[in-house]
């Protein structure tokens, strides 16, 4: 669709109408009530002192951050009073002051975030300044720094409401900068070929910090809107975001296309940025005095009050008191923000999982396994049809997951036959997407469970999950969850080569917020993945791929509500010499080389951890404290590896059970080749794993 042309927007006065007190400029006019328009200059204004203010206590020594608003006003008034706070959802980047105070955010809920206060609806203390979320009246899910994380999130909203049959808009906004990054684009290339209720708000003033536009665009005049002008159901709109009339007009028929489910809104509006980037930065340093001097001349809140004066539609005094009320208001705001309560250090760590009791409220391993014997892969499959049919709010989704390919390894096969494609479907190849979509659906309270064809692909994810997924309970001090279920291929030994046969545990396991699983059989495949679908956490569910098949991963099959607890290890074979802790293939290695040293007199206790976060413990130590020496064993690489983590435990909470140093098993600190004969040299080969516990028994 072409651009449509801000003059194309624009109403023309009917002669019937000409004597009426309309706001108008050049013919152009908006019917909106003086008790309204007196509205959005109080907002207008109060972002502007807000933003006074912030910087007034940062120079006293109360707060530490903050990012302006100012010159972004009007175009942000304008969309603002458009939104249904019941329905709508919103993704506004830190300088979008006067669009969240039009949707009902208070000058208070500014200077409690301000002044990290413990009542700070975005985050008790926990978040920066400007950095939005409430879940109180309206749709406001707690906003990170990251730029363009929210894009993907705002489409992912839209998509669930799109599937819930909401009539809703999703309004996601960014500075022209970030419209550089890859997950703008994977958005608008979602939310357009879907034709999906998203409102791309681009505000535009020529600096990402310090960086001119057109060092950052490559649109036809360094133009967003026309750098998108690929997209056949993206309707796209450029406009003078200072001048509150054009934003007005415009919003108004962007709605109306969002509305009528013809697809996404991209508006470009061309505003100013008044104030330094932050109050980290200081803009003289790199922009000419004359040009933010003439930056200051197109001040949308004067040319907002000329407009008003103008058309006679308040006067001069009716616009003061207006003022004087707005700084009343932020004296009163300041004052109760101040003498709000400070949050309590003993809080600090609180919320970073969900700490309702719900999942401890499951009845675990309850129901007994008495099926048929299963492949791991087909556990799998199972457990994703059942919860699929218990659970409408289920989505599965992801690359080449549905029928008749049914994923790389058929682990979703019959899926999207008898769910149907609404529910299971293909992805774009975008691992980010994936995983930013999967984000909003949840927000929007639906329950994603996505896979990520191989583990050495999910690193575009990584942003979105360690950014957004792991920290969005945190952040928003329990306002807001996430709790994606990411179902993942790992590990090696099937000639898959350096990007085929990666294992990133722990990697995964360094980032608070993230439960992972690694089960090493069918049923327990079967019961952690129940588990994880149905608990308010996100889940990284790791499934080696070697064990899909495997006849010694082979389990009697679990019912329809078999459960394994997260963080409950299990002791796969008992000993009294040496305690092997590891998880995922290497359990077997670990069984394959004890059941070899029984016939030499050495008994070996296995221990499969099952999860790596949560991580049983004393499962652990009470093995360490019978066998007095323990080897920990995995398939990742030896430096870094989660063992290290294990080992290091042990040698806190069981040095004095230790006849005999702890040691780690694991794979060498190279890639993983193709050939077999190379591969078998850098993985912990069984014959290694053999030698090695015997060594340390004999220790």
């Amino acid at each position: 669709m072409p651009k449509k042309e801000s003059s194309d927007l624009l109403e023309k006065v009917d002669k019937k109408e000409k004597n009426k007190k309309m706001l108008s400029k050049n013919g152009i006019v908006v019917d909106l009530p003086k008790e309204e328009l007196l509205r959005i200059y109080y907002l207008m204004n109060l972002s502007r002192q807000i933003d006074n203010k912030a910087m007034t206590l940062l120079k006293q020594g109360k707060t530490f951050f903050h990012i302006a608003c100012s010159g972004h006003e009007a175009v942000q008034a304008a969309l603002g009073i458009m939104m249904d706070p019941a329905k709508d959802w919103s993704f506004p980047y830190y300088r979008d002051l006067t669009f969240i105070l039009c949707l009902g955010y208070t000058a208070g809920d500014f200077f409690l975030q301000c002044l990290a206060k413990d009542d700070d609806p975005s985050g008790g203390g926990r978040q920066l300044p400007c950095h939005w979320g409430t879940n109180r009246n309206f749709k406001l899910p707690s906003q990170s720094s990251p730029t363009g994380t929210q894009f993907l999130q705002a489409v992912g909203t839209a998509l669930a409401s799109v599937k819930k049959g909401i009539n809703s808009v999703s309004y996601v906004s960014s500075g022209e900068g970030t419209t550089s990054q890859g997950e703008f684009h994977e958005a608008v290339n979602w939310a357009s070929r879907e034709k999906l209720p998203v409102l791309f708000h681009i505000e535009n003033n020529k600096y990402a910090i310090s960086v001119p536009v057109w060092k950052q665009s490559g649109g036809e005049g360094h133009s967003i809107s026309e750098m998108m002008k690929g997209y056949h159901n993206l309707l796209r709109m450029k406009i003078d975001g200072t001048d509150f009339i054009e934003s007005y007009i415009t919003a108004r028929d962007a709605f109306n296309y969002l509305r009528s489910g013809k697809g996404p809104v991209l508006i470009e509006s061309d505003v100013v940025r008044l104030q330094s980037h932050s109050s980290s930065d200081d803009q003289k340093k790199y922009r000419d005095h004359s040009e933010i001097e003439e930056d200051l001349k197109k001040c949308p809140i004067d040319k907002f009050r000329r407009q008003v004066l103008e058309n006679e539609l308040a006067t001069e005094k009716e616009l003061n008191d207006v003022l004087a009320k707005v700084q009343s208001d932020i004296d009163k705001a300041v004052e109760f923000a101040t003498q709000a309560p400070d949050p309590l250090p003993g809080e600090a760590s609180r919320y970073v999982y969900d700490e309702s009791g719900f999942k401890e409220s499951f009845e675990y391993e309850q129901e007994e396994t008495t099926g048929s014997n299963i492949v791991m892969v087909d556990a799998i499959n199972h457990c994703l049809h059942e919860e699929l049919e218990r659970n409408p709010d289920i989505y599965v989704f992801g690359e080449d997951i549905a029928d008749n390919k049914g994923g790389v390894f058929t682990a979703t096969k019959g899926l999207s036959t008898k769910f149907g494609d609404e529910r299971v479907f293909n992805s774009p190849l975008a691992e980010a997407s994936i995983m930013g979509v999967a984000i909003g659906m949840s927000l929007a309270g639906l329950k994603p469970v996505v896979e990520i064809q191989f583990g050495d692909y999910i690193w575009p994810a990584f942003m979105q999950m360690k950014d957004e997924l792991a920290t969005i309970r945190y952040r928003s001090k329990n306002a807001w969850a996430s709790p994606v279920v990411t179902r993942v291929a790992v590990g090696g030994y099937i000639h898959g080569g350096l990007y085929h046969s990666q294992n990133i545990e722990s990697i995964f396991a360094h980032v608070p917020g993230i439960y992972i699983a690694f089960p090493s059989n069918a049923a327990d495949a079967k019961g952690l993945l129940r588990t994880a679908i149905r608990i308010n956490d996100p889940v990284l569910f790791c499934e080696h791929k070697g064990l899909y098949r495997q006849s010694y991963a082979i389990s009697t099959e679990p019912g329809k509500d078999y459960l394994l607890p997260f963080g409950r290890g299990k002791v796969v074979r008992e000993g009294t010499d040496i305690t092997v802790v590891t998880y995922g293939a290497s359990v077997w290695d670990a069984v394959f080389a004890a059941k070899r040293l029984e016939d030499e007199g050495v008994s070996v206790e296995v221990v499969d951890l099952r999860t790596i976060i949560p991580l049983d413990e004393e499962l652990i130590y009470s093995s360490v404290q019978k066998t007095n020496k323990v080897i920990v064993l995995h398939e990742d690489t030896l430096t870094g590896g989660f063992g290290a983590e294990v080992a290091a435990r042990i040698a806190d909470n069981c040095f004095r059970f230790l006849d005999a140093p702890v040691k780690r098993i694991a794979a060498q600190d190279a890639h993983i080749p193709y050939s077999p004969i190379l591969e078998n040299a850098i993985l912990p080969s069984r014959e290694v794993v053999y030698k090695g516990i015997k060594e340390l028994a004999q220790y």
